[in-house]
């Protein structure tokens, strides 16, 4: 007999550890629409640059706790004093050139809003077309960035976002599901998520 359990073993990443299994199985790869959410994933790509992504998620309710719920309009108005809180703030990643980037990019997101354009509709149109695509065997076969994303990471950068070069642009198309790089022997490959 199959167990859930059973079923769940040999992910393509986050074997052995709850946090990092829960968020291979029910985050990464799937679908995401909606400002808020979208910017907190950029948010916290643009902080795990340079570091182990399982850092950053064991972190992620204290990220959330020091930016508002990642609000972008509450995060547009920090200043100052709002940076040096950030920068004392022993639960996240304390590093003045992230933290100052995110607080950037929640004004950007707002001039984007004025605009009549949405980051939702931005990440969405650089979605590739994977007819064909066969998924890899190994991370070998896994891009760090693609035309893609240098073409979503030039765009971001134009608009006044800050942090989103194009690996970081490629690593929020994965983890919003704009492209879904589950290996191909990943038991999350055989129930993947159509783009939307």
């Amino acid at each position: 007999m199959t167990t859930t359990d059973d079923v769940r073993t040999g992910r393509c990443f986050g074997d052995g550890n709850p946090l990092y299994e829960q968020y291979h199985d029910e985050e990464w790869g799937v679908p995401v629409h909606g400002e808020h959410a979208l910017f907190e994933r950029f948010a916290l790509e643009g902080f795990q640059s340079g570091l182990a992504w399982i850092t950053v998620l064991r972190k992620r309710p204290a990220f959330r706790a020091a930016f508002a719920d990642f609000d972008p309009e509450v995060v547009a108005e920090f200043g100052d004093d709002d940076v040096a809180r950030l920068m004392a703030d022993a639960g996240i990643v304390r590093n003045r050139a992230k933290i100052e980037a995110t607080i950037a990019n929640g004004r950007a997101l707002r001039e984007l809003h004025a605009a009549g354009r949405t980051l939702d509709g931005v990440l969405w149109s650089h979605a590739p077309d994977r007819t064909g695509y066969v998924r890899p065997l190994t991370w070998a076969g896994v891009p760090a960035q693609t035309d893609e994303s240098r073409a979503l990471a030039r765009e971001l950068k134009s608009l006044g976002f800050r942090f989103v070069g194009p690996v970081t642009a490629y690593a929020a198309m994965q983890a919003c599901g704009v492209v879904d790089d589950h290996l191909a022997t990943c038991p999350s490959a055989a129930v993947a998520h159509p783009p939307e």
